[in-house]
């Protein structure tokens, strides 16, 4: 056999052999596409104030004037009467001792029943009275964290239940992967 058909064969099969494993190491070494991230702008807890209308009784002691058994106060403008008429009897002789009973009786009424008021005023009685009235409890009730972000220079809003962590997302599909393990990458 010739010595150079021998030796263009084995360079041959040789020559792709080694084209072949070059072949392979480009298919093997091949980089897998990095990864895209978006940056995280804002992150802001999202929150809403919830009131809630109660009613609360207390017991409170009230005092009050004491409610008055001679509304017209007949008892106190009579004795004024009787007392002042005596008192105006006591008083002139003849016609003019008529006129001053009358006139003591008269100025005796009127003044029976201011006292009478007066006494009355005085007097009170306290009771228990059960009041109410309504309160208003307020609280702050958690609902999520409102988020924006930045991705291939347009700006997105969406709202999450827990705050990411970091300050960017890993991006896949054009889509935030807001669980991914490696969203709290730093960049």
């Amino acid at each position: 056999m010739n010595k150079s058909i021998v030796i263009g064969g084995t360079l041959a099969v040789l020559g792709l052999g080694g084209l072949a494993v070059g072949a392979y190491q480009v298919q093997t070494f091949e980089r897998e596409p990095e990864p895209v991230y978006a940056d995280i702008l804002s992150v802001d807890a999202a929150t809403r104030t919830v009131e809630t209308p109660r009613e609360v009784c207390e017991n409170v002691v009230v005092s009050q004037r004491a409610p008055t058994r001679d509304p017209n106060r007949i008892v106190g403008t009579a004795a004024g009467a009787i007392v002042g008429g005596l008192l105006g009897n006591q008083i002139g002789g003849g016609s003019g001792k008529k006129i001053a009973t009358v006139a003591g009786a008269v100025g005796g009424g009127l003044a029976g029943r201011e006292v009478q008021e007066r006494i009355e005023a005085g007097q009170t009685t306290t009771t228990t009275q059960r009041q109410c009235h309504t309160v208003v409890d307020t609280r702050e009730e958690h609902l999520g964290y409102d988020v924006e972000y930045r991705y291939e220079g347009q700006v997105y809003s969406v709202r999450l239940d827990d705050a990411p962590q970091g300050n960017r997302v890993l991006m896949q599909d054009d889509k935030p992967q807001w669980h991914a393990a490696d969203t709290a990458t730093q960049g």
